[in-house]
Protein backbone atom coordinates (compact mmCIF):
# COMPACT_ATOMS: atom_id res chain seq x y z
CA UNK A 1 0.00 0.00 0.00
CA UNK A 2 1.69 3.57 -1.36
CA UNK A 3 1.83 5.83 1.65
CA UNK A 4 -0.01 8.85 1.93
CA UNK A 5 1.99 11.75 1.02
CA UNK A 6 2.55 14.28 3.73
CA UNK A 7 0.06 17.17 2.55
CA UNK A 8 -2.59 14.31 3.04
CA UNK A 9 -1.07 13.42 6.32
CA UNK A 10 -1.09 17.00 7.88
CA UNK A 11 -4.70 17.53 6.23
CA UNK A 12 -5.95 14.98 7.95
CA UNK A 13 -4.59 15.75 11.52
CA UNK A 14 -6.74 16.79 14.47
CA UNK A 15 -5.28 19.47 15.64
CA UNK A 16 -6.34 21.36 18.74
CA UNK A 17 -6.49 24.82 19.44
CA UNK A 18 -3.61 26.68 20.19
CA UNK A 19 -4.40 27.69 23.29
CA UNK A 20 -4.51 24.17 24.82
CA UNK A 21 -1.05 23.70 23.37
CA UNK A 22 -0.14 27.13 24.94
CA UNK A 23 -1.49 25.70 28.51
CA UNK A 24 0.57 22.45 27.90
CA UNK A 25 4.00 25.22 28.83
CA UNK A 26 2.02 27.18 31.49
CA UNK A 27 1.20 30.20 28.55
CA UNK A 28 -1.80 31.67 29.73
CA UNK A 29 -4.43 32.48 26.71
CA UNK A 30 -4.52 35.96 27.31
CA UNK A 31 -0.95 35.96 26.49
CA UNK A 32 -1.45 34.03 22.85
CA UNK A 33 -2.14 36.07 19.85
CA UNK A 34 -4.05 34.04 17.41
CA UNK A 35 -3.50 33.94 14.05
CA UNK A 36 -6.59 31.61 13.22
CA UNK A 37 -7.55 28.54 15.43
CA UNK A 38 -4.35 26.68 15.43
CA UNK A 39 -1.08 29.37 15.38
CA UNK A 40 -0.47 32.05 17.35
CA UNK A 41 2.80 34.33 18.35
CA UNK A 42 3.43 34.53 22.36
CA UNK A 43 3.46 38.08 23.94
CA UNK A 44 6.70 40.16 24.39
CA UNK A 45 5.30 40.96 28.26
CA UNK A 46 5.20 37.26 28.84
CA UNK A 47 8.34 36.09 27.74
CA UNK A 48 9.86 39.44 29.78
CA UNK A 49 8.20 37.59 32.45
CA UNK A 50 10.08 34.66 32.47
CA UNK A 51 13.48 35.90 33.43
CA UNK A 52 14.90 34.41 36.41
CA UNK A 53 13.63 30.70 35.99
CA UNK A 54 15.48 28.01 35.35
CA UNK A 55 16.18 26.61 32.07
CA UNK A 56 15.38 23.07 30.45
CA UNK A 57 18.01 20.85 28.97
CA UNK A 58 18.73 21.97 25.18
CA UNK A 59 19.45 19.22 22.57
CA UNK A 60 20.61 20.03 18.67
CA UNK A 61 19.58 18.05 15.95
CA UNK A 62 22.24 18.08 13.28
CA UNK A 63 23.01 15.98 10.14
CA UNK A 64 25.47 14.87 7.73
CA UNK A 65 25.87 16.57 4.67
CA UNK A 66 22.54 16.89 2.56
CA UNK A 67 22.47 14.56 -0.63
CA UNK A 68 19.71 14.26 -3.29
CA UNK A 69 18.87 11.12 -1.34
CA UNK A 70 17.45 12.85 1.53
CA UNK A 71 18.41 12.80 5.39
CA UNK A 72 15.30 14.12 7.09
CA UNK A 73 16.96 16.51 9.53
CA UNK A 74 13.58 18.35 10.89
CA UNK A 75 11.44 15.13 10.23
CA UNK A 76 13.83 13.81 13.12
CA UNK A 77 13.80 16.87 15.12
CA UNK A 78 9.87 16.49 15.38
CA UNK A 79 10.05 12.87 15.70
CA UNK A 80 12.17 12.96 18.37
CA UNK A 81 9.97 15.96 20.24
CA UNK A 82 7.43 13.94 20.06
CA UNK A 83 9.44 10.67 21.16
CA UNK A 84 10.14 12.81 24.38
CA UNK A 85 6.43 13.75 24.91
CA UNK A 86 5.43 10.10 24.89
CA UNK A 87 7.89 8.96 27.38
CA UNK A 88 6.36 11.45 29.95
CA UNK A 89 8.91 14.40 29.11
CA UNK A 90 7.61 18.22 28.82
CA UNK A 91 8.96 18.82 25.71
CA UNK A 92 9.36 21.84 22.85
CA UNK A 93 10.48 21.76 19.82
CA UNK A 94 12.49 25.01 17.74
CA UNK A 95 12.43 25.19 13.98
CA UNK A 96 13.07 27.63 11.84
CA UNK A 97 10.48 29.06 9.37
CA UNK A 98 10.12 28.19 5.57
CA UNK A 99 11.44 30.36 2.68
CA UNK A 100 9.35 30.43 -0.43
CA UNK A 101 12.86 30.22 -2.48
CA UNK A 102 12.95 26.66 -1.94
CA UNK A 103 9.74 25.89 -1.91
CA UNK A 104 9.11 27.22 -4.91
CA UNK A 105 12.48 25.65 -6.03
CA UNK A 106 13.84 22.66 -5.74
CA UNK A 107 14.40 21.93 -1.70
CA UNK A 108 10.51 21.64 -0.55
CA UNK A 109 8.99 22.37 2.64
CA UNK A 110 10.36 22.42 5.98
CA UNK A 111 8.00 21.37 8.50
CA UNK A 112 9.41 17.57 8.72
CA UNK A 113 7.55 14.88 6.70
CA UNK A 114 5.24 11.68 7.05
CA UNK A 115 4.08 11.17 10.81
CA UNK A 116 6.40 13.70 12.35
CA UNK A 117 5.32 16.85 11.00
CA UNK A 118 4.20 20.59 12.45
CA UNK A 119 1.18 21.36 11.62
CA UNK A 120 -0.77 23.91 10.01
CA UNK A 121 1.74 22.54 7.04
CA UNK A 122 0.79 24.64 4.28
CA UNK A 123 0.34 28.01 6.15
CA UNK A 124 3.76 27.78 7.72
CA UNK A 125 5.48 27.06 4.20
CA UNK A 126 3.69 29.57 2.63
CA UNK A 127 2.84 32.97 4.07
CA UNK A 128 2.38 31.64 7.76
CA UNK A 129 2.13 34.76 10.18
CA UNK A 130 4.47 37.05 8.11
CA UNK A 131 7.41 37.50 9.68
CA UNK A 132 9.64 36.86 6.14
CA UNK A 133 7.30 39.84 4.84
CA UNK A 134 8.14 42.06 7.65
CA UNK A 135 11.92 41.42 7.47
CA UNK A 136 11.63 41.81 3.20
CA UNK A 137 9.91 45.18 4.08
CA UNK A 138 12.48 46.59 6.65
CA UNK A 139 14.80 45.60 4.80
CA UNK A 140 13.90 47.28 1.79
CA UNK A 141 12.90 50.42 3.67
CA UNK A 142 16.29 51.05 4.69
CA UNK A 143 17.76 50.86 0.64
CA UNK A 144 14.83 52.94 0.17
CA UNK A 145 15.74 55.60 2.98
CA UNK A 146 19.94 55.17 1.61
CA UNK A 147 19.04 55.97 -1.90
CA UNK A 148 16.50 59.02 -0.95
CA UNK A 149 18.96 60.44 1.51
CA UNK A 150 21.72 60.34 -1.33
CA UNK A 151 18.82 62.16 -3.76
CA UNK A 152 17.91 64.99 -1.37
CA UNK A 153 21.75 66.35 -0.72
CA UNK A 154 23.61 63.11 0.52
CA UNK A 155 24.39 64.62 4.24
CA UNK A 156 25.77 61.75 5.41
CA UNK A 157 28.57 62.36 2.12
CA UNK A 158 28.31 58.85 0.85
CA UNK A 159 30.62 57.32 -1.32
CA UNK A 160 28.26 56.07 -4.23
CA UNK A 161 30.66 53.27 -4.96
CA UNK A 162 30.69 52.04 -1.55
CA UNK A 163 27.27 51.24 -0.71
CA UNK A 164 26.36 47.82 0.05
CA UNK A 165 23.51 47.14 1.46
CA UNK A 166 21.61 45.63 -0.98
CA UNK A 167 18.04 44.71 -1.28
CA UNK A 168 16.08 41.30 -0.47
CA UNK A 169 13.34 39.25 -1.66
CA UNK A 170 12.24 36.03 -0.31
CA UNK A 171 12.06 34.36 -3.64
CA UNK A 172 15.28 32.39 -6.14
CA UNK A 173 15.81 34.86 -8.44
CA UNK A 174 18.68 34.82 -9.75
CA UNK A 175 18.00 37.57 -12.84
CA UNK A 176 17.95 39.96 -9.62
CA UNK A 177 21.79 38.89 -8.68
CA UNK A 178 23.50 41.83 -10.19
CA UNK A 179 21.05 45.19 -10.89
CA UNK A 180 21.58 49.08 -11.62
CA UNK A 181 18.80 51.28 -9.62
CA UNK A 182 17.96 54.84 -10.12
CA UNK A 183 17.95 55.10 -14.08
CA UNK A 184 15.70 56.99 -15.96
CA UNK A 185 17.15 60.57 -15.19
CA UNK A 186 17.52 63.70 -12.69
CA UNK A 187 14.03 62.81 -10.90
CA UNK A 188 15.21 59.05 -10.10
CA UNK A 189 18.39 59.82 -8.56
CA UNK A 190 22.14 58.75 -9.10
CA UNK A 191 22.78 55.44 -10.91
CA UNK A 192 24.62 52.69 -9.13
CA UNK A 193 24.93 48.68 -9.33
CA UNK A 194 23.76 47.12 -6.51
CA UNK A 195 21.65 44.05 -6.69
CA UNK A 196 19.38 41.41 -4.92
CA UNK A 197 20.13 38.55 -1.91
CA UNK A 198 17.58 36.55 -0.61
CA UNK A 199 15.63 37.22 2.23
CA UNK A 200 17.10 34.70 4.59
CA UNK A 201 20.52 35.98 3.96
CA UNK A 202 19.52 39.70 5.05
CA UNK A 203 21.40 40.99 8.24
CA UNK A 204 18.16 42.00 9.35
CA UNK A 205 17.02 38.29 9.27
CA UNK A 206 19.92 37.39 11.58
CA UNK A 207 19.76 40.39 14.15
CA UNK A 208 16.14 39.59 14.65
CA UNK A 209 16.96 35.87 15.57
CA UNK A 210 19.67 36.56 17.93
CA UNK A 211 17.77 39.77 19.16
CA UNK A 212 17.22 39.68 23.35
CA UNK A 213 14.50 41.86 22.93
CA UNK A 214 12.51 44.75 21.03
CA UNK A 215 14.84 47.63 22.46
CA UNK A 216 18.57 45.31 21.70
CA UNK A 217 16.42 44.80 18.09
CA UNK A 218 16.32 48.58 17.06
CA UNK A 219 20.12 49.03 18.79
CA UNK A 220 21.18 46.34 16.35
CA UNK A 221 19.57 47.62 13.70
CA UNK A 222 21.15 51.20 14.34
CA UNK A 223 24.33 49.13 14.16
CA UNK A 224 24.27 47.97 10.67
CA UNK A 225 27.15 49.70 8.46
CA UNK A 226 25.06 50.59 5.33
CA UNK A 227 27.75 52.26 3.23
CA UNK A 228 31.19 54.22 3.55
CA UNK A 229 32.13 57.41 2.56
CA UNK A 230 35.17 58.45 0.92
CA UNK A 231 37.51 58.62 4.14
CA UNK A 232 36.23 55.10 4.32
CA UNK A 233 34.36 56.10 7.35
CA UNK A 234 31.41 53.43 8.02
CA UNK A 235 27.60 54.78 7.75
CA UNK A 236 25.45 53.08 9.75
CA UNK A 237 21.55 52.39 9.63
CA UNK A 238 21.20 54.76 12.64
CA UNK A 239 23.00 57.80 10.47
CA UNK A 240 20.05 57.32 8.35
CA UNK A 241 17.30 57.98 11.26
CA UNK A 242 15.99 53.93 9.84
CA UNK A 243 16.27 52.26 12.93
CA UNK A 244 13.08 53.46 14.56
CA UNK A 245 10.98 52.55 11.46
CA UNK A 246 12.05 49.14 10.95
CA UNK A 247 11.91 48.01 14.42
CA UNK A 248 8.30 49.26 13.90
CA UNK A 249 7.38 47.09 10.98
CA UNK A 250 9.42 44.25 12.71
CA UNK A 251 7.51 44.82 16.22
CA UNK A 252 5.13 41.59 15.58
CA UNK A 253 7.39 39.52 13.79
CA UNK A 254 10.00 39.69 17.06
CA UNK A 255 7.22 37.35 18.53
CA UNK A 256 7.61 33.57 18.46
CA UNK A 257 4.97 31.73 16.84
CA UNK A 258 3.63 28.76 18.66
CA UNK A 259 2.39 25.92 16.25
CA UNK A 260 2.31 21.77 17.81
CA UNK A 261 2.90 18.43 15.72
CA UNK A 262 0.94 16.13 14.77
CA UNK A 263 0.99 14.34 18.23
CA UNK A 264 0.23 17.83 19.61
CA UNK A 265 3.91 18.54 20.97
CA UNK A 266 4.33 22.15 21.79
CA UNK A 267 6.82 23.99 19.00
CA UNK A 268 7.83 27.37 18.23
CA UNK A 269 8.48 28.00 14.72
CA UNK A 270 10.36 31.74 14.41
CA UNK A 271 13.33 33.21 11.88
CA UNK A 272 14.96 31.30 9.22
CA UNK A 273 18.37 32.26 8.08
CA UNK A 274 19.79 29.97 5.99
CA UNK A 275 22.74 27.84 7.03
CA UNK A 276 25.10 27.66 4.05
CA UNK A 277 24.47 31.68 3.05
CA UNK A 278 23.74 32.63 6.91
CA UNK A 279 24.05 31.33 10.33
CA UNK A 280 21.20 28.92 10.13
CA UNK A 281 19.25 28.75 13.07
CA UNK A 282 15.67 29.73 14.51
CA UNK A 283 15.79 32.60 16.55
CA UNK A 284 17.37 33.07 20.03
CA UNK A 285 14.22 34.52 21.75
CA UNK A 286 12.16 31.60 21.01
CA UNK A 287 14.62 29.08 22.18
CA UNK A 288 14.86 31.10 25.53
CA UNK A 289 11.57 31.33 25.51
CA UNK A 290 11.11 27.84 25.16
CA UNK A 291 13.68 26.52 27.81
CA UNK A 292 12.23 28.41 30.55
CA UNK A 293 8.74 27.11 29.63
CA UNK A 294 10.01 23.22 28.92
CA UNK A 295 12.35 20.33 30.98
CA UNK A 296 13.42 19.50 27.28
CA UNK A 297 13.72 21.95 24.03
CA UNK A 298 14.67 20.06 20.67
CA UNK A 299 16.12 22.25 17.76
CA UNK A 300 17.61 22.37 15.06
CA UNK A 301 20.51 24.00 12.79
CA UNK A 302 20.32 24.15 9.23
CA UNK A 303 22.40 21.83 6.90
CA UNK A 304 25.08 19.40 7.43
CA UNK A 305 26.59 19.62 11.10
CA UNK A 306 29.55 21.68 8.98
CA UNK A 307 27.27 24.58 8.80
CA UNK A 308 24.97 24.71 11.09
CA UNK A 309 26.17 22.91 14.06
CA UNK A 310 28.93 25.23 13.61
CA UNK A 311 27.48 28.19 13.49
CA UNK A 312 24.95 27.16 15.88
CA UNK A 313 27.76 26.47 18.59
CA UNK A 314 30.02 28.68 17.81
CA UNK A 315 27.70 32.03 17.06
CA UNK A 316 24.26 31.61 18.26
CA UNK A 317 25.20 29.83 21.82
CA UNK A 318 28.09 32.40 21.83
CA UNK A 319 26.21 35.08 21.68
CA UNK A 320 23.36 33.96 23.69
CA UNK A 321 24.67 32.37 26.50
CA UNK A 322 23.37 28.77 25.41
CA UNK A 323 24.85 25.35 26.49
CA UNK A 324 23.60 22.78 24.51
CA UNK A 325 23.62 19.21 26.84
CA UNK A 326 23.07 16.48 23.93
CA UNK A 327 23.57 16.62 20.08
CA UNK A 328 21.49 14.08 17.55
CA UNK A 329 23.44 13.19 14.51
CA UNK A 330 20.80 12.14 11.52
CA UNK A 331 21.92 10.01 9.18
CA UNK A 332 19.69 7.75 6.57
CA UNK A 333 21.31 4.46 5.09
CA UNK A 334 20.83 6.26 1.30
CA UNK A 335 22.72 9.31 2.18
CA UNK A 336 25.55 6.74 3.25
CA UNK A 337 25.41 5.43 0.38
CA UNK A 338 26.34 8.45 -2.32
CA UNK A 339 28.63 9.51 0.19
CA UNK A 340 30.40 6.42 -0.79
CA UNK A 341 30.11 6.74 -4.43
CA UNK A 342 26.96 5.34 -5.21
CA UNK A 343 24.80 6.98 -8.17
CA UNK A 344 21.02 8.28 -6.96
CA UNK A 345 19.34 5.32 -8.79
CA UNK A 346 21.58 2.80 -7.13
CA UNK A 347 20.22 3.04 -3.67
CA UNK A 348 17.58 0.47 -3.67
CA UNK A 349 19.51 -2.27 -4.03
CA UNK A 350 21.28 -3.42 -0.92
CA UNK A 351 25.51 -2.38 -0.84
CA UNK A 352 26.97 -2.83 2.64
CA UNK A 353 30.42 -1.76 0.95
CA UNK A 354 28.99 1.74 -0.24
CA UNK A 355 27.56 2.15 3.56
CA UNK A 356 30.46 1.41 5.08
CA UNK A 357 32.80 3.80 2.50
CA UNK A 358 29.76 6.65 3.29
CA UNK A 359 30.44 6.33 7.15
CA UNK A 360 33.72 8.56 6.57
CA UNK A 361 31.12 11.35 6.39
CA UNK A 362 29.46 10.34 9.61
CA UNK A 363 32.36 10.18 11.20
CA UNK A 364 34.26 13.30 10.18
CA UNK A 365 30.96 14.76 12.15
CA UNK A 366 31.08 12.74 14.81
CA UNK A 367 34.87 13.82 16.11
CA UNK A 368 33.60 17.66 15.05
CA UNK A 369 30.94 17.36 17.42
CA UNK A 370 32.83 16.19 19.93
CA UNK A 371 35.31 18.53 19.71
CA UNK A 372 32.79 21.12 21.06
CA UNK A 373 32.55 19.66 24.21
CA UNK A 374 29.15 18.16 23.86
CA UNK A 375 27.70 14.45 23.87
CA UNK A 376 27.05 12.96 20.60
CA UNK A 377 23.68 10.38 19.89
CA UNK A 378 23.48 9.30 15.65
CA UNK A 379 19.73 8.58 14.37
CA UNK A 380 19.22 6.52 11.51
CA UNK A 381 16.23 7.46 9.91
CA UNK A 382 14.62 4.60 8.49
CA UNK A 383 13.81 4.32 4.98
CA UNK A 384 12.11 0.90 3.91
CA UNK A 385 14.12 0.02 1.63
CA UNK A 386 17.16 0.16 4.49
CA UNK A 387 18.53 -3.89 5.40
CA UNK A 388 19.51 -5.27 8.46
CA UNK A 389 23.42 -5.81 7.26
CA UNK A 390 23.17 -1.68 5.41
CA UNK A 391 22.11 -0.84 9.21
CA UNK A 392 24.38 -2.99 10.86
CA UNK A 393 27.41 -1.65 9.59
CA UNK A 394 26.47 1.85 10.71
CA UNK A 395 25.60 0.56 14.20
CA UNK A 396 29.10 -0.75 14.07
CA UNK A 397 30.72 2.23 13.07
CA UNK A 398 29.44 4.59 14.90
CA UNK A 399 30.15 2.44 17.86
CA UNK A 400 33.90 2.32 16.56
CA UNK A 401 34.00 5.99 16.98
CA UNK A 402 33.34 6.22 20.08
CA UNK A 403 28.91 7.08 20.40
CA UNK A 404 25.87 4.95 19.93
CA UNK A 405 23.32 5.06 17.04
CA UNK A 406 19.54 4.36 17.31
CA UNK A 407 17.26 3.09 14.44
CA UNK A 408 14.27 5.45 13.95
CA UNK A 409 11.07 5.38 12.50
CA UNK A 410 9.39 8.30 13.25
CA UNK A 411 8.47 9.01 9.63
CA UNK A 412 6.18 5.73 9.42
CA UNK A 413 4.95 5.78 13.29
CA UNK A 414 5.40 9.16 14.86
CA UNK A 415 6.73 9.64 18.55
CA UNK A 416 6.66 5.74 18.89
CA UNK A 417 9.30 5.34 16.50
CA UNK A 418 11.92 7.32 18.77
CA UNK A 419 11.06 6.06 21.82
CA UNK A 420 14.42 4.53 22.38
CA UNK A 421 16.30 7.57 20.69
CA UNK A 422 14.04 9.72 23.31
CA UNK A 423 15.05 7.99 26.45
CA UNK A 424 18.47 7.62 25.56
CA UNK A 425 18.51 11.50 24.96
CA UNK A 426 16.96 12.11 28.33
CA UNK A 427 19.50 9.83 29.77
CA UNK A 428 22.43 11.74 28.34
CA UNK A 429 21.39 15.81 28.92
CA UNK A 430 20.41 15.00 32.46
CA UNK A 431 23.66 13.72 33.07
CA UNK A 432 24.83 16.49 32.60
CA UNK A 433 28.17 15.72 30.89
CA UNK A 434 28.33 18.19 28.50
CA UNK A 435 31.38 20.53 28.56
CA UNK A 436 30.68 23.02 26.38
CA UNK A 437 33.04 25.28 24.56
CA UNK A 438 33.10 27.17 21.05
CA UNK A 439 36.16 26.22 18.52
CA UNK A 440 38.08 29.72 19.09
CA UNK A 441 37.99 32.58 21.21
CA UNK A 442 36.93 35.65 20.94
CA UNK A 443 40.45 37.30 20.75
CA UNK A 444 41.49 35.50 17.70
CA UNK A 445 42.13 36.88 14.36
CA UNK A 446 39.22 37.17 12.26
CA UNK A 447 41.97 35.31 9.18
CA UNK A 448 42.52 33.29 12.02
CA UNK A 449 39.10 32.52 12.76
CA UNK A 450 38.21 31.67 9.13
CA UNK A 451 41.41 29.12 8.91
CA UNK A 452 40.17 27.08 12.26
CA UNK A 453 37.08 26.46 10.96
CA UNK A 454 38.43 25.49 7.45
CA UNK A 455 40.83 23.29 8.58
CA UNK A 456 39.28 21.86 12.22
CA UNK A 457 35.76 21.57 10.73
CA UNK A 458 36.32 21.03 6.83
CA UNK A 459 40.35 19.85 7.16
CA UNK A 460 41.36 21.95 4.78
CA UNK A 461 44.65 22.14 3.75
CA UNK A 462 44.55 25.66 3.24
CA UNK A 463 42.42 28.67 3.07
CA UNK A 464 43.86 31.25 0.16
CA UNK A 465 42.13 35.02 0.10
CA UNK A 466 43.04 38.42 -2.32
CA UNK A 467 45.03 40.45 -0.65
CA UNK A 468 42.38 42.97 -0.15
CA UNK A 469 40.21 40.59 1.80
CA UNK A 470 42.98 40.40 4.33
CA UNK A 471 43.37 44.05 4.24
CA UNK A 472 39.83 44.61 4.88
CA UNK A 473 39.65 41.75 7.90
CA UNK A 474 42.65 43.76 9.31
CA UNK A 475 40.38 46.94 9.04
CA UNK A 476 37.46 45.97 10.58
CA UNK A 477 39.58 44.67 13.24
CA UNK A 478 41.05 48.21 13.82
CA UNK A 479 37.68 49.44 13.96
CA UNK A 480 36.63 47.52 16.95
CA UNK A 481 34.98 44.31 15.24
CA UNK A 482 38.32 42.03 15.47
CA UNK A 483 36.11 39.80 18.56
CA UNK A 484 33.62 38.60 16.08
CA UNK A 485 32.66 35.06 15.09
CA UNK A 486 32.81 34.40 11.81
CA UNK A 487 30.03 32.83 9.35
CA UNK A 488 30.75 31.07 6.95
CA UNK A 489 29.11 30.95 3.42
CA UNK A 490 29.43 27.80 1.45
CA UNK A 491 27.65 24.85 -0.39
CA UNK A 492 26.42 22.72 2.02
CA UNK A 493 26.81 19.79 0.02
CA UNK A 494 30.04 19.01 1.13
CA UNK A 495 33.36 19.38 3.56
CA UNK A 496 35.13 21.29 0.77
CA UNK A 497 33.43 23.79 -1.33
CA UNK A 498 33.30 21.60 -4.30
CA UNK A 499 29.52 20.25 -4.20
CA UNK A 500 30.46 17.26 -5.56
CA UNK A 501 33.00 16.59 -3.50
CA UNK A 502 31.08 13.85 -1.13
CA UNK A 503 32.71 11.83 1.51
CA UNK A 504 35.02 13.48 4.47
CA UNK A 505 37.58 15.25 2.04
CA UNK A 506 41.00 16.11 3.30
CA UNK A 507 43.58 18.46 2.15
CA UNK A 508 41.51 21.03 -0.09
CA UNK A 509 41.39 24.45 -0.46
CA UNK A 510 39.35 27.05 0.72
CA UNK A 511 38.82 30.29 -1.13
CA UNK A 512 37.64 33.51 0.43
CA UNK A 513 35.91 35.18 -2.71
CA UNK A 514 34.35 38.40 -0.22
CA UNK A 515 33.87 39.27 2.97
CA UNK A 516 31.05 40.84 4.65
CA UNK A 517 30.64 42.91 8.32
CA UNK A 518 27.21 42.18 9.88
CA UNK A 519 28.05 44.88 12.54
CA UNK A 520 24.85 44.96 13.81
CA UNK A 521 23.98 40.97 13.98
CA UNK A 522 27.54 40.75 15.28
CA UNK A 523 29.64 38.34 13.05
CA UNK A 524 31.96 38.50 9.92
CA UNK A 525 30.15 36.57 6.71
CA UNK A 526 33.10 34.78 4.66
CA UNK A 527 31.77 34.15 0.88
CA UNK A 528 34.03 31.00 -0.22
CA UNK A 529 33.93 29.15 -3.69
CA UNK A 530 30.44 29.91 -5.99
CA UNK A 531 28.06 29.90 -3.28
CA UNK A 532 25.77 32.72 -4.04
CA UNK A 533 23.68 34.61 -1.67
CA UNK A 534 20.79 34.71 -4.06
CA UNK A 535 20.06 31.57 -5.20
CA UNK A 536 18.39 30.58 -8.70
CA UNK A 537 15.49 28.47 -9.57
CA UNK A 538 16.32 24.62 -10.60
CA UNK A 539 15.56 23.73 -14.68
CA UNK A 540 12.36 22.25 -12.98
CA UNK A 541 10.97 24.60 -10.39
CA UNK A 542 8.57 22.93 -7.62
CA UNK A 543 6.36 25.37 -8.65
CA UNK A 544 5.43 24.24 -11.95
CA UNK A 545 3.48 21.71 -9.95
CA UNK A 546 1.91 23.99 -7.15
CA UNK A 547 -1.72 24.70 -7.54
CA UNK A 548 -5.29 24.59 -5.92
CA UNK A 549 -7.49 21.91 -6.76
CA UNK A 550 -11.07 22.17 -7.12
CA UNK A 551 -11.50 21.98 -3.84
CA UNK A 552 -9.21 25.21 -2.98
CA UNK A 553 -6.96 22.79 -1.41
CA UNK A 554 -2.74 23.64 -2.28
CA UNK A 555 -1.27 20.42 -4.44
CA UNK A 556 1.94 19.75 -5.10
CA UNK A 557 3.69 22.00 -1.98
CA UNK A 558 5.11 18.92 -0.90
Amino acid sequence: MAAKPDIEIAREAEKRPIQEIGAKLGIPPEQLLPYGHDKAKVTQDFIAGLNGRKDGKLILVTAINPTPAGEGKTTTTVGLGDGLSRIGKNTAICIREASLGPNFGMKGGAAGGGYAQIVPMEEMNLHFTGDFHAITSAHNLLAAMIDNHIHWGNEQEIDLRRVVWRRVIDMNDRALRHTVTSLGGVANGFPRETGFDITVASEVMAILCLADDLADLQRRLGEMIVAYRRDKSPVFARDIKADGAMTVLLRDAMQPNLVQTLEHTPAFVHGGPFANIAHGCNSVIATRTALKLADYVVTEAGFGADLGAEKFFDIKCRKAGLHPDCVVLVATIRALKMNGGLAKEELSAENVTAVREGCANLGRHIQNLKGFGVPVVVAINHFTGDSEAEIAAVRAYVEGQGAEAHLCTHWAEGGKGTEALATRVAEIADAGHAQFAPLYPDEMSLWHKIECVAERIYHAHEVTADTRIRAQLEEWEAQGYGHLPVCMAKTQYSFSTDPGLRGAPEGHVVPVREVRLSAGAGFVVAICGDIMTMPGLPRQPAAEAIRLNDAGEVEGLF
